[in-house]
């Protein structure tokens, strides 16, 4: 690379103190190295968002920022989740920076994959995914559900990359793309390959928590999962419309099916067939309804314009 760029990186934390240290310190040594190299100018700096944690996390990130001006901070007002403080971050910088890598504070991404992600850059590459080449670290049951994700998404039409989180390398220009999208209901892994520009993938394995505990059990990844879905594809709404046409036909076949046997005289009752058509309707209206009540619950959030994040304090 024969011109160094400034290069942020945005690391939102929620109760991030016991990783934070060594985090840090992983960080702050890749950064000497890549400014060593000229890869990187000597302002660039490593941005953790604080996303409203209930421990000493930004007790540590006030602490760092004294010690090192490298280390820079956002405190966000109250927590607003991943996708929403991994925002505030990025947005924040994005007019002081050249580019922006965004991960997270457990050091499961590979620190090591910056470099191929900034060779990609220098190439022309506005966005440059982190993708997981195995996952070899996740349970079974994680790594099965992860794949069904994936498959779900693309099934309704949402243009997402196999085995990509939120590791990733944005230009400025992506950053400014990035930010003409107002909505509410975010999901950032649906919305950049929306973008377009120059992209590349950088494969790395992805390794096991430094410290602390996942932020992600299962009931949030299926809401993440659900948020997802709803947020990139009206598709669930047509499926339903759908089902709600096969289950006209087949009323249809059964109202002749039993005009048929009342004008043969074959007019035996069938409590099974009557109970089980009931519970049948009976579910499929009730699905309906709740997967429309889900784009209007999005609908009403949206129109009302309340803003994604607060930023309390930033220490620059």
């Amino acid at each position: 690379m024969t011109n160094a760029l400034k290069l942020f990186i945005v690391i939102p934390c929620y109760n991030e103190q016991d990783a934070l240290p060594l985090t840090a310190q992983k960080l702050l040594d890749k950064m000497n190295a890549l400014i060593e190299n000229n890869t990187i100018t000597s302002d660039s700096r490593i941005v953790f968002v604080d996303d409203g944690s209930k421990d000493k996390t930004w007790s540590f990130i006030a602490a760092m920022h004294k010690a090192n001006p490298m280390f820079s901070g956002i405190r966000l007002s109250h927590n607003k989740g991943h996708q929403n403080a991994l925002l505030a971050g990025m947005m924040t910088v994005r007019n002081d920076c050249d580019a922006v890598i965004s991960m997270d504070a457990d050091l499961q991404d590979d620190i090591n994959a910056i470099d191929k992600m900034l060779a990609h850059y220098a190439d022309g590459c506005d966005i440059v995914y982190g993708v997981r080449s195995q996952r070899t670290t996740d349970t079974a049951f994680k790594k099965n559900t992860a794949n069904a994700f994936y498959k779900m998404m693309k099934l309704m039409g949402v243009e997402i990359i196999d085995n990509h989180a939120d590791y990733r390398l944005m230009s400025a220009r992506a950053l400014e793309a990035l930010a003409e999208y107002d909505e509410v209901n975010l999901f950032l892994r649906g919305i950049v390959p929306m973008l377009g520009f120059k992209t590349a993938t950088v494969e790395y394995e992805r390794g096991k928590r430094v410290a602390g505990e996942t932020k992600y059990p299962l009931q949030k990844m299926i809401s993440f999962a659900l948020e997802g879905i709803t947020s990139m594809s009206i598709k669930p709404i047509r499926l339903v419309s759908s089902l709600g046409f096969f289950i006209f036909a087949v009323s249809i076949a059964m109202l002749l099916y039993s005009l048929l046997r009342h004008f043969t005289g074959a007019t035996i009752q069938g409590w099974t067939s009557t109970v089980v058509s009931i519970w049948a309707i009976g579910g499929l209206q009730l699905l309906a309804i709740g997967v429309i009540g889900e784009y209007i619950g999005k609908i009403y959030l949206e129109t009302k314009h309340r803003p994604k994040y607060i930023i309390e304090e930033y220490l620059q």
